[in-house]
């Protein structure tokens, strides 16, 4: 495998029906203005709740990209 860098950042997903769903949204959503995603990672999960109900799903992944080096 060829030397390379990467560059870590973290995004926050939000879904109504799943902490799945929520993960899909925010990589595909990140995935259409950032290039060569590589890994994500869910660091943490929560919920949001209102009246004793849960009403959204929260997941906070971080994600890898690769870095390109303009030559």
């Amino acid at each position: 495998m060829p030397d390379s860098v990467y560059v870590v950042n973290e995004i926050v997903g939000t879904s109504a029906t799943s902490w799945e769903d929520a993960a899909k949204k925010a990589i595909e959503t990140a995935g259409k203005t950032l290039e060569d995603l590589r890994i994500g990672e869910v660091v943490k999960q929560d919920v949001t709740v209102e009246n004793g109900k849960i009403t959204s799903f929260r997941v906070r992944l971080s994600i890898s990209m690769k870095y390109h080096i303009e030559k």
